[in-house]
């Protein structure tokens, strides 16, 4: 098994740190923000020392990242629950397929997946099976609302019928309330 990177030996409030400084220069300024971090990681008495190229991969990741979600946002800000829904079945195909290459590529190589791989493939296919079966309830909630709403405007429409029908043909009150009642289920 490979040695863990350096950065995950440092703390987690200096990663996060770092990931902060990253973004506040543009995810560029690398040398100097591997200098910093260099100085708070001495500050502390740390002896481990982070190189720019690490820094600067971290940099890459955490760019990548942000452009994701960005893209991701762009594209889901203009979605209905149909669509979201769907753009997520197509994910987690695209997932699965690459997962199916993953597996067969190491087969054709005469190697094992490694259980790093392994597990992050297996979280990333929990963690879409998930959201997408979050998707599919609120899309299901949302049908059950537009249904819940059309009742509602259609019993309103016949009790002003009704009401209109009822002034005109000169149906008492009781006889009103009676039809509302037994017929609409309206009870006030």
């Amino acid at each position: 098994m490979p040695p863990p990177k350096k950065l995950d030996l440092i703390g987690s409030d200096l990663r996060a740190w770092l990931a902060e400084e990253l973004a506040k220069r543009g995810f560029a300024e690398i040398i100097d923000v591997t200098e910093a971090l260099n100085f708070r990681l001495e500050e502390r008495g740390e002896e481990i020392r982070i190189g720019k190229t690490a820094v600067g991969e971290f940099s890459k990741l955490l760019k990548d990242q942000r452009d994701a979600f960005a893209m991701a946002e762009t594209l889901l800000a203009d979605m209905d629950v149909q669509s979201e829904s769907e753009l997520h079945k197509m994910l987690l195909h695209m997932i699965a397929t690459s997962a199916a290459m993953a597996m067969k590529d190491a087969r054709d190589n005469d190697r094992h997946l490694e259980p790093k791989e392994l597990m992050s493939l297996g979280r990333m296919l929990k963690d879409l099976m998930s959201s997408a079966g979050i998707r599919e309830k609120l899309l299901d909630d949302e049908r059950v609302r537009i249904a819940a709403e059309a009742r509602e405007q259609a019993l309103t429409e016949m009790t002003d019928a009704l009401e209109a029908a009822s002034e005109e043909s000169g149906l008492s009150a009781e006889a009103v309330a009676r039809v509302k009642n037994d017929i609409l289920g309206v009870r006030k």
